[in-house]
């Protein structure tokens, strides 16, 4: 699926719910929540978990909440975007653009 066509859907899917309502700011805040639900799964691969009750998991079952957690903060990002009226890929060519400049690359 398409990063636009994934926007547009999930656009939808948060307004059926009312979920879209939430103003930008509160929307960072979702934002914030699921980058540190993303760091604590970054952090169980890279360094283990010492947490009493708590099973060791290996690191291919460390793999689904790891790309579970990177899609939450994607999507509360494509929100967050919309939200402003950005266009997603102009986003990727404006991050590209600045790197290249930065780094002195062509």
């Amino acid at each position: 699926m398409i990063i636009d066509e994934h926007r547009q859907w999930l656009i939808n899917f948060y307004k059926q719910r009312e979920w879209y309502q939430y103003s930008p700011f509160i929307r960072l805040n979702f934002l914030m929540e699921e980058v540190g639900e993303l760091a604590q799964t970054v952090r169980a691969i890279e360094l283990g978990r010492d947490h009493p009750g708590e099973t060791s998991q290996t690191p291919t079952e460390l793999d689904e909440p790891l790309k579970e957690e990177l899609a939450d903060v994607l999507d509360q990002v494509l929100i967050l975007s919309d939200k402003y009226q950005l266009d997603v890929d102009e986003l990727i060519v404006q991050s590209e653009t600045k790197l290249k400049k930065r780094f002195h690359e062509d």
